[in-house]
């Protein structure tokens, strides 16, 4: 009577063995085979450059690097925020007015109103502008005003002239802002052979002369004294130096 159970219980032990190999088997598997690990995912955004907004005219920096100026200490990048030079001025010539504000880039260590003196001396001269009654130029610090004239350290140029390809080299004048690169204020260029004096009096008249709504001329001729609105930061092409819109005034 004990016979059947005798092959039964064998069997059964069989199967319950291999069951448990299964078993193990599977809970040694490791989890990276089972499940692959998916890449997370991060979405960044970054701010689109601002586009220039006419009218906005500059000098485009070199396509090659200028000689070396002789050294200057000078800062490279100041804070990025400017202050205006207060004070006003006479109204210096006749016709119609126009009224200019000064502004300096804080953290330059550039005395302001020395800087802005220097921008009303030049916009007073009977060569510059308002030569022969053509307008008047006023210094304001407020109030109603036609264009500014701000100094600024190069690193920070192109953040006021966005989209010009200043390079940190060049001025540039975007909508009523007339900006002076203050590496070229302080060295002037290879061209005009370390006369900063005469080069400063160009730069303010080139500027001021874009925001008076005048483009670029080129060099006339060899020889011939460049006309203020040539790019004479970039060269002078054969032309001789000229800082005035009306050098025989």
């Amino acid at each position: 009577m004990y016979g059947w159970r005798a092959l039964v219980i064998p069997v059964l032990a069989i199967v319950t063995f291999v069951t448990l190999i299964d078993v193990a088997s599977t809970d040694a598997t490791p989890a990276s085979a089972l499940t692959e690990p998916q890449p997370t995912m991060i979405e960044t955004t970054s701010a689109a450059a601002p586009e220039p907004t006419p009218p906005a005219e500059g000098e485009a920096a070199p396509s090659v690097a200028p000689p070396a100026v002789a050294p200057v200490p000078f800062v490279e990048q100041g804070t990025g925020q400017l202050t205006v030079v207060p004070g006003s001025s006479p109204v210096y010539g006749t016709g119609p007015l126009q009224r200019f504000i000064v502004e300096v880039e804080d953290g330059i260590n550039v005395d302001g109103a020395a800087f802005a003196a220097a921008v009303e001396g030049t916009l007073a001269d009977p060569r510059s502008w308002g030569a022969g009654g053509d307008m008047s130029f006023q210094r304001v610090d407020g109030g109603e005003y036609d264009f500014r004239v701000s100094l600024v350290s190069p690193l920070n140029v192109e953040r006021f002239c966005p989209g010009l390809g200043t390079g940190g080299y060049t001025s540039c004048r975007y909508g009523e802002r007339a900006v002076i690169n203050l590496a070229r204020w302080e060295t002037a260029v290879p061209d005009y052979e370390g006369d900063v004096a005469t080069y400063r009096l160009y730069v303010v008249n080139h500027e001021v002369g874009h925001a008076l709504g005048h483009g670029h001329e080129p060099c006339p001729g060899p020889g011939q004294l460049a006309p203020v609105m040539q790019q004479q930061t970039l060269g002078l092409d054969g032309c001789g130096r000229n800082p005035w819109p009306y050098p025989d005034a």
